[in-house]
């Protein structure tokens, strides 16, 4: 038996189809699906099988750089939030790049503007892959990532493939 990669309870991970973008997205053992922060979900017109197209806001506290992505939708669910409300939420499958490890996952889309990440990792993707340490952050590193334009975060939260010069060139909050 394969003794699973040890992860951190929350970790950057990337999308290969999606642009490569990437995300800080929390690993939630207590969430059976994974989840992703998305606007403006629409079905691609004419596609067969359907695909969705979608924004992606990947940065947190950024609601300006996005990206118009693809993705196939397969299947639309029923999820229970956190405060036990029900939503039905559609599911596309992609793949995500975690620690080195490449595989599909299924994510529901939904906004998640009021939480503090823009996707939950949940159990299904991580079981029999990865064993959660829930006392240490961002243990995968940050080598098969490709960050977005970024702008200032704590250095412990900052994207580890952060470009200075691209994080001074942008706008701020308050003008600073």
């Amino acid at each position: 038996m394969t003794v699973p990669t040890v992860i951190g309870w929350r970790e950057w991970v990337a999308f290969p189809d999606l642009g490569g973008v990437a995300v800080k997205a929390k690993v939630d053992t207590g969430a059976r699906s994974s989840t992703l922060h998305a606007w403006d979900v629409e079905v691609v017109p004419g596609s067969s099988p359907p695909r969705l197209r979608f924004v992606l806001h990947p940065l947190e506290n950024d609601e300006v750089f996005g990206m118009r992505v693809e993705a196939p939708l397969v299947d639309v669910r029923d999820v229970r939030s956190s405060n036990g409300d029900v939503e039905r939420r559609p599911v596309v499958r992609t793949s995500l790049s975690l620690a080195g490890r490449r595989f599909r996952i299924d994510l529901t889309l939904t906004r998640r503007d009021e939480m503090g990440f823009r996707m939950l990792l949940g159990r299904s993707a991580i079981r029999r892959r990865f064993m959660v340490d829930p006392n240490r952050s961002f243990v995968a590193g940050g080598s098969t990532v490709t960050p977005p334009v970024h702008h200032r975060h704590s250095r412990e939260d900052r994207h580890p493939l952060a470009q200075p010069e691209l994080v001074l060139n942008l706008p701020l909050a308050g003008g600073g």
